[in-house]
């Protein structure tokens, strides 16, 4: 339905009504009225009279019904009035959602990604749509939906406890899930990719780790059934049906660690036709090849969901995965190390991918971001792996940062469609927005901080538009994510897929939880900035648990807010939500330039406050 609030003057169902017949687009001088075309559009005009020093306005309303005669009547319903109200009441439905945590900092574009755009683009275009401008699929991403979802961990974590479920449901009883898949039906693609899988215990953990709801592990969710995948194919498309099993879904989110633990002749995780690379597809196909991204991922998901199974008294299982981890480990620091950096992976043949031995792809981004995000490797590697990062990906001048160097061309081991992208081009060595967040994350959390406030400003679209050089090249809109950035000769800097991309749900929580270094937990909270040098203070307003909390941050060497009340000192402590009044304050100060005292992977809320609770005026 396409209705106006006043009588429409001129309409037309016909789109070719809008081009001349060289093919140019213009107004028509009047509209024909026609319907049944094979080129649809829904087109009102109305004429208006306005005085000079007058308003007026008018409203269309787009909606959607089963049938005509449901469609008139909604037609008529809004064409009575009521849209004012309406809009107030979403407008209030948004302000609420994102009024949930709000920041303020030195930087307001930073403060309005944020406080708005990042977790809008988060909802409205990948939960809900599943659809952008460049990608109009409408499916549900198996790993996609997991991660957008855990943005939402502090804003609304009923609608991340919802997603967990819904995924669980998505999973067939060997353990493997539907990549992707559409709603109502479900028909979707089964495959081999090695990660989709495991974003559902990492999503859990995170979620039990920040809401305390250990009830959701005892959902019992069924799983679905169909073929398994023919012999020599990648991947195959059907409708499953209900197994007729169900399981828990701490089963579900077990069922893929235990499906993960094989390894190749490196001692590494088989990578499958992919592994969050989607385009690496032919590295693994054969069932051989293995990937040391996927080997850090995956010390990341045993580390943080192992205590869960030990707590629920599976302690043989949790060992099995802990072994697997040890082995991974000492696997990565091996086979996986080049000598100065982390490789990407082992074709089926053995040879390596990410080397120096490699005249394309010599080094990876995401392979040396979660050598720090897994936590599971030491300075000694991590080290010279983030300075050779910074030394080959980032491109200062263009304020880029590819996901892989040199690009792809010519590989006689053919890793896939990757490189059938132009060089320099999404995953083919362009500034993937998604990976380059991870590369940002640990930046900060080996206490390179004006690093990582510079690769912010290289992923944020409102610094690249405030740039005039930059924003010329860059060609998209300002306030929501690219999902690249091309980083080649005669396109660097232009702008790619913009809006349908999960580099905007990542972008939030490293600036929430790893910038600004906001840790919540059942009860407590605690703040371990990892801010720029030049920033002297900074403040978040959260609404927890019937609480309203502003927390003030500012360096120890500067004045702090005028607060009547008394310090309480002690680094590293976390402050407990209960005993505060409903409106508390809290000052932090921070130490040194960016309170980043020793690398530590993952979430934030190493540190704590060094001064606590003050009554609010």
């Amino acid at each position: 339905t396409l209705a106006g609030g006043r009588a429409a003057s001129q309409w037309t169902c016909d789109r070719s009504e809008f081009f001349d017949t060289t093919g140019r687009m213009g107004l028509p001088a009047l509209m024909a009225g026609r319907t049944g075309t094979v080129d649809p559009v829904a087109a009102l005009a109305t004429d208006l009279e306005v005085a000079a020093g007058e308003e007026a306005s008018y409203a269309f309303v787009l909606g959607h019904s089963d049938n005509a005669a449901q469609a008139r009547e909604l037609a008529a319903q809004w064409g009575q009035g009521g849209v004012d109200a309406e809009l107030k009441k979403v407008k209030g439905w948004w302000q609420g959602l994102l009024g949930q945590v709000q920041v303020r900092t030195p930087d307001p574009a930073f403060d309005m990604l944020v406080n708005r755009w990042l977790l809008y683009q988060t909802v409205s275009c990948r939960l809900w749509a599943k659809a952008g401008f460049y990608q109009a699929g409408g499916a549900f991403g198996y790993r996609d939906q997991l991660q957008d979802a855990m943005a939402l961990a502090l804003a609304d974590p009923a609608r991340l406890r919802e997603q967990i479920l819904v995924n669980a449901s998505r999973q067939f009883p060997e353990g493997d899930v539907q990549h992707w898949w559409h709603a109502p039906g479900g028909e979707g693609v089964r495959t081999h990719f090695s990660d989709d899988l495991l974003w559902l215990p990492y999503a859990i953990a995170y979620y039990v780790e920040v809401t305390g709801d250990v009830l959701v592990l005892d959902e019992d969710v069924e799983f679905i059934n169909g073929p398994q995948i023919p012999e020599g194919a990648e991947d195959a498309y059907y409708t499953p049906h209900p197994a007729g099993q169900r399981a828990s879904v701490y089963e579900h989110a077990a069922r893929t660690i235990d499906r993960s633990l094989k390894t190749g002749k490196h001692g590494l995780p088989l990578m499958g036709t992919g592994d969050w690379n989607d385009g690496m597809n032919r590295v693994g196909h054969e069932g051989k090849g293995e990937s040391v991204w996927l080997a850090w991922f995956l010390c990341t998901v045993v580390e943080r969901f192992a205590p869960i199974a030990r707590n629920r008294g599976e302690h043989e299982r949790a060992q099995r995965w802990g072994d697997a981890r040890a082995g991974w480990i000492a696997a990565l620091h091996s086979e996986g190390w080049d000598g100065a950096w982390f490789r990407r992976a082992f074709f089926d043949n053995g040879d390596p991918l990410g080397s120096a031995a490699n005249p394309e792809c010599r080094i990876d981004l995401i392979a040396q971001a979660w050598s720090v995000l897994s936590g599971a490797s030491t300075a000694a590697f991590t080290q010279p792996a983030l300075y050779e990062m910074e030394r080959q990906l980032v491109d200062r001048q263009a304020g880029l940062l590819r996901l892989l160097h040199p690009p792809l061309k010519d590989s006689q081991n053919n890793p896939g469609y990757i490189q059938a992208y132009p060089r320099g081009v999404r995953e083919n060595g362009g500034q993937y927005s998604h990976g380059a967040v991870w590369a940002m994350m640990a930046q900060a959390l080996t206490g390179n901080t004006d690093g990582a406030w510079e690769s912010f400003q290289a992923l944020s679209p409102a610094h690249r538009s405030a740039d005039r050089k930059r924003a010329a090249a860059y060609e998209l809109e300002p306030y929501v994510m690219a999902g690249d950035v091309y980083t080649a000769a005669p396109y660097v800097g232009r702008g790619g897929w913009s809006w349908y991309t999960g580099s905007a749900a990542w972008l939030y929580r490293a600036a929430i939880e790893t910038l600004l270094g906001l840790a919540v937990r059942p009860g407590r909270i605690a703040l371990s900035p990892r801010l720029p040098s030049h920033w002297p203070s900074v403040k978040l307003r959260l609404k927890l648990q019937g609480r309203d909390i502003t927390v003030h941050w500012q360096r120890s060497e500067e004045a702090p807010p005028r607060i009547e009340a008394h310090a309480t000192p002690g680094w590293g402590e976390w402050v407990a939500l209960e005993g505060l009044p409903a409106e508390a304050v809290l000052l932090v100060r921070g130490v040194g330039p960016g309170v980043a005292q020793e690398q530590s992977g993952g979430e934030a809320g190493q540190g704590g406050f060094e001064s606590v609770t003050y009554p609010a005026k």
